[in-house]
């Protein structure tokens, strides 16, 4: 039995989504599936997220957890890295929500947002105390 699906996404945007994810390559997840691997079925993997998603059903997996060494030998840090379904299924999100939340943002607000950075939000401070301009 077929119906309208709950959520309006796009395959083109799932497909966009990919494409971003591939660029920016990254490691297996827990399933230890490459994007290479990923692509040996590309239409079927992106069809069965895109019906997933779309239909309300998709749940990521677990991720898989990486520890990264602090400079200086000062213990590890704790990385999870989702598959690559699942950073697909993130990037279609965020494309989704970005251009909505966006707007709500405070213009001084730095933390995880595209374009701006930490770095960014000092070198304006600095221009602002000192009078750059």
């Amino acid at each position: 039995m077929s119906g309208p699906k709950s959520f309006e996404i796009s395959k083109r945007m799932v497909f966009e989504a990919y494409r971003r994810v591939k660029a920016n390559k990254g490691a297996a997840g827990i399933d230890g599936e490459s994007i290479d691997q990923f692509e040996v079925d590309l239409k079927g993997n992106l069809y069965k997220l895109w019906n997933r998603m779309s239909s309300g059903c998709y749940f990521p997996p677990p991720v898989r957890m990486v520890e990264i060494p602090k400079p200086g030998g000062r213990g590890v840090r704790i990385l999870g890295v989702p598959t690559v379904a699942d950073r697909i299924a993130q990037t279609v999100a965020a494309m989704y929500l970005e251009p909505d939340v966006e707007k709500i943002f405070h213009p001084d607000s730095y933390g995880y947002r595209p374009g701006r950075s930490a770095p960014g939000r000092c070198a304006k401070s600095f221009c602002l105390v000192r009078g750059c301009f």
